[in-house]
């Protein structure tokens, strides 16, 4: 790499209409004023093609308007072949929160750092599974709104909540697509189905903060009173846990509690930018802990008041 040359780095993320994608963009605007780099921006609004278009377009630019290094969400799949006009071009090639198998393969013959960073999403849906046995204390249904099916983190956040929530408690899962708006029409849609009457649903989990919420707004609009009151009298929990967002809504009730997962494509710029300016590959895979908010200990003291 051209010592001289001022780093310029593409984000490539999911939506614009999502609290956590945008504390992603944050994060990386604010790393790059940090390290003097200059960092672009981009929305693939949910489609997987358009992504991939828009990484293609930057890759295959002249070479003077190319990024040095590319961090990327992925709206589907690790993305590999992209990965591999990344390689082809010594550009810097990072993950987040998606499968990226076929990494160690092209570090293996590329000058560029390559790298996955993700939250652990095996632990957050664990962290879910283990809210849900403290705010169901009984048997019974749960609605559970996951994000897109064929996405790296919903079949991790999934299988984690499946493998820690008792025996007893029965999920009902419909797709609300990460966002606040697909989260609303999922539930709106689910309700004039007969079933909804008859699960008798006892809360309400969701795979980030923003579907809960949408999910509120669809109860909210519900026609019968009765049941509207039941509805949003139910714990609602969600994920990310975006401090203007998923924390206000727990201290404001809205929430009953969500998982905090760090903002990283800040942290991938810098690790992308250190990389690039040192020459060092970083490690291949890096994960991140989530946590509980409230804290689990917090939770089980306020189910031991409630209950005593």
């Amino acid at each position: 790499m051209n010592p001289s040359k001022k780093l310029r780095v593409l984000v490539s993320l999911i939506t614009q209409d999502n609290d956590y994608q945008s504390e992603q963009a944050a994060a990386a605007e604010s790393v790059s004023r940090k390290l003097d780099l200059t960092v672009k921006i981009e929305y693939a609004d949910n489609d997987a093609v358009n992504q991939t278009l828009q990484i293609l377009k930057a890759i295959q630019a002249q070479p003077e308007l190319r990024p040095s290094g590319v961090v990327v969400e992925p709206v589907g799949t690790g993305m590999s072949q992209v990965a591999q006009a990344a390689v082809s071009a010594d550009i810097g090639w990072a993950v987040l929160n998606a499968n990226a198998d076929y990494l160690g393969k092209h570090r293996l013959h590329c000058r560029a750092p390559m790298f996955l960073l993700a939250s652990d999403n095996e632990e957050v849906g664990r962290i879910q599974g283990k809210q849900l046995n403290l705010l169901m204390p009984r048997a019974g249904c749960l609605l559970y709104i996951e994000g897109p099916s064929a996405t790296d983190v919903v079949k991790k956040r999934t299988s984690g909540m499946l493998a820690v929530k008792r025996a007893d408690l029965d999920v009902k899962v419909i797709r609300g697509g990460w966002t606040e708006l697909g989260a609303y029409n999922a539930v709106k849609s689910w309700l004039r189905l007969p079933t909804s009457r008859e699960l008798h649903i006892g809360m309400v989990a969701c795979q980030n903060d923003a579907m809960a919420v949408g999910a509120r707004k669809a109860f909210d609009e519900h026609p019968d009173h009765s049941e509207r009151a039941r509805f949003l009298g139910l714990p609602f929990i969600g994920c990310d846990g975006v401090s203007s967002k998923g924390l206000a809504w727990v201290r404001q009730g809205l929430l009953a509690a969500t998982v905090v997962t760090p903002a990283l494509a800040g942290l991938a710029v810098e690790m992308m930018a250190q990389s690039l300016r040192s020459g060092a590959q970083p490690a291949e895979q890096t994960l991140i802990a989530p946590k509980s908010y409230p804290a689990l200990e917090e939770m089980r003291s306020l189910r031991f008041e409630k209950h005593a």
